[in-house]
Parts: C-alpha cells; sequence; structure tokens
C-alpha cells in the first residue's frame, strides 16, 4: 500500500543553508518530532552523508530504517528499503531559488508493509509533512537567519 505525500513552500533562506541544515543528520532529532536517532553510517567523498541508519516513530509505532542519500546542487533523495514497518520509501527535496528566498518541494512515497485505516493515513501524512516542511523551516531560519 503506496502512501504519497506532498507540500510546497517558500523558505527565507539559500538553497545551501536548507541542504546544510538536511545534511546536518545527527541533529535532526533535535527538530524532527518523529526521529528518536538518526546517525551516519557512511558519506559520500565530499563530506555529506550517504547511509544513514535512523529510529523513527509516528502515532505510537517505531521503525528503524537504513536510508540511503544522494544529493545535488539544489535537491536531495533517499530511499530506503524493507525495514519493519515499510516494503519501501523514497524522500526527496527540490530546491528552486526565488530571488533571495527558496521554493522547496518535498514528496515522500511510502509502501507500507500492512494495510492501516486511512483515517491514520492522513493523520500520519499530516505529521510527515509537518515535521518536513515546517520544523525544517523553523531550523533554517534559526540557524541561518
Amino acid at each position: 500500500m503506496a502512501v504519497r505525500a506532498t507540500r510546497e513552500i517558500v523558505f527565507d533562506a539559500s538553497p545551501e543553508a536548507i541542504l546544510d541544515a538536511l545534511a546536518d543528520i545527527e541533529e535532526v532529532p533535535l527538530w524532527s518530532t518523529l526521529h528518536r536517532h538518526a546517525e551516519i553510517v557512511d558519506r559520500h567523498p565530499d563530506g555529506r552523508p550517504h547511509h544513514v541508519k535512523a529510529t523513527v516513530k509516528i502515532m505510537g509505532v517505531t521503525d528503524r530504517e537504513l536510508l540511503e542519500y544522494h544529493w545535488g546542487p539544489d535537491w536531495v533523495v533517499w530511499d530506503a528499503t524493507d525495514t519493519f514497518q515499510q516494503r519501501g520509501q523514497h524522500g526527496e527535496y527540490n530546491l528552486t531559488r526565488v530571488g533571495d528566498k527558496t521554493m522547496v518541494r518535498f514528496d515522500i512515497i511510502v509502501d507500507l508493509a500492512a494495510p492501516i485505516p486511512e483515517f491514520l493515513i492522513k493523520r500520519a501524512r499530516r505529521m510527515v509533512l509537518d515535521v518536513a516542511i515546517e520544523r525544517l523551516r523553523c531550523r533554517v531560519t534559526r540557524n541561518h537567519g
């Protein structure tokens, strides 16, 4: 059962500041209410995270993920294969400079391992989008504002 979520919003920050916040994996549990732990396993040659172990908890359900990250000048994507709760996950941020601001588009697809009632999926989608956009924006503007 694939679940998709998307949101676009303008940040008062540069794409570089946003990517820097996303690459600061060890800090993610400080601003993301969904992350209990995040640890870099290895890095790309440029120093950005490549593989990341994460423990997330959403609506009382905990999952452990091994994420593989790839980075570009104005984007980041990650994928996870089988976890306890998911058959797969694909997430991405695409950033477009708009003057001195940045249009941020976040997309995520989660292939759930078991069926979940639609009302719970809607609640979980809102929580994920809130963290992925609103809490990230607070983190970026607090550190680079």
